[in-house]
């Protein structure tokens, strides 16, 4: 590490270790904890997954480090900087810098096969086209079960190396797995999403096998996780929300956490275009011994739950449900009522087509929806995609959002 690098990081940390310490932090961190126990103050908003490759304002998000390691920092502190000075919403900015375990080995074994396609060589959201691996039900064999293993000579000199650039300004906290768990993303990567939609009324033996061949997966892979101390501590976000509660055990110090002590994610994209009855069969029953495993959950994505919201009330220690801007928001919350937080997905298109009115008029519905069926709620702008290199669209929206919330 050079001196050079050193002083870019430092004076980084300095400055958010200075916006940790505002009290606006701890008082967004209680607005968390509100919502999340379904007892909310006001709707709250996050945004999240940004395309970062067109909000460079100034050299704000200009990378100066040389070490490829340290860039990675660099950026990760110079992102979260810029969003508190131009749309901030309810993040929180908190005082450590997480240093992630080298974990290696959860994955399946197998690869996806693929053709790409890319719009914009700056963006890293590119166009898929996958090869199907997966025909009959011996093909399920390619699925092999996570072996983990932790490499802590890395870990470790990663965690020596951030707490000499960090000291005295930011904590350094090494942390675990976090566990985003989807059962049909990786499988609609191994085979391609027409192939599974398919397969699920031609093959349904061999989708059943595929489907729990890798909840078996999860569940050793989460066994192995949890012997060995390296799942992760209660999160700060789960899937683009603050995931703040009280409602999980208080962090101990030295404590090896179980995975009830911490959220979970799932979702099945590729089945919004499936049955009720199809959903359940294929995630909701396959995937219960992961739900049943963890403290919270949150559950869902892009596909659209307002119509499979009996389904998903199964889902044992649910608190919050997606409501993507492909789902009837008003049935929505009629069928979450009080009982879940409705965690609202707002359409990050408009950010391409950009009308104050329509933005504005949006959010307010959705606010009056909630209100009117007791929902407790939550403002998610992600997938942005594109503001069409106009960085400012972003900034007025998070503007408007904070005024009509408040």
């Amino acid at each position: 590490m050079t001196s050079k690098d050193k002083e870019i990081l430092r004076r980084l940390a300095g400055r958010t270790a200075e916006l940790a310490a505002l009290p606006v932090q701890e008082e967004k961190r209680g607005l968390w904890r509100r919502l999340n126990g379904l007892k909310p103050t006001r709707p709250m908003v996050m945004i999240d997954q940004v395309c970062w490759n067109e909000m460079n304002v100034d050299d704000a998000l200009t990378l100066q480090c040389e070490d490829p390691d340290l860039r990675e920092w660099e950026l990760t502190l110079r992102k979260q900087l810029y969003q508190w000075q131009h749309f901030p919403v309810d993040s929180v900015i908190e005082n450590f810098f997480r240093i992630p375990k080298v974990i290696e080995g959860m994955h399946f074994g197998i690869s996806p096969q693929e053709d790409i396609l890319v719009g914009d060589e700056t963006n890293d959201i590119v166009s898929h086209s996958f090869i199907n691996q997966f025909t009959c039900i011996e093909d399920v064999a390619k699925v092999k079960m996570p072996v983990i293993r932790h490499n802590e000579a890395e870990t470790r000199r990663r965690t020596a190396l951030a707490q000499e650039v960090f000291d005295g300004l930011l904590d350094v906290r090494v942390d675990g797995w976090d566990p985003y768990l989807s059962v049909w993303d990786p499988i609609s990567m191994w085979m391609g999403v027409e192939n599974v939609l398919y397969a699920l009324a031609d093959d349904p033996e061999m989708m059943v096998a595929l489907a729990e061949r890798v909840v078996a997966g999860y569940m050793s892979g989460l066994d192995q996780l949890t012997e060995q101390g390296l799942l992760c501590e209660p999160q700060s976000l789960i899937h683009c929300t603050g995931a703040w509660t009280d409602d999980l055990p208080p962090r101990k110090e030295g404590q090896s956490y179980t995975t009830k002590d911490i959220w979970m994610f799932g979702l099945a994209q590729m089945f919004a275009t499936v049955s009720p009855g199809m959903f359940e069969e294929y995630e909701i029953d396959i995937c219960m011994p992961l739900f049943e495993r963890f403290g919270l959950v949150y559950y869902g994505c892009c596909e659209p739950l307002d119509r499979k919201m009996d389904q998903v009330r199964r889902i044992p220690n649910l608190r919050k449900v997606s409501i993507s801007p492909w789902a009837d928001k008003r049935r929505g919350a009629e069928a979450i009522g009080g009982d879940y937080v409705l965690s609202h997905k707002p359409n990050p298109a408009y950010l391409v087509d950009f009308d104050e009115s329509i933005i504005r008029n949006d959010i307010r519905e959705t606010v009056r929806i909630c209100k009117e069926n007791g929902c407790p709620l939550e403002l998610i702008l992600k997938d942005i995609s594109t503001v069409g290199y106009k960085p400012e669209r972003l900034w007025r929206w998070a503007q408007i959002a904070m005024e009509e919330v408040q």
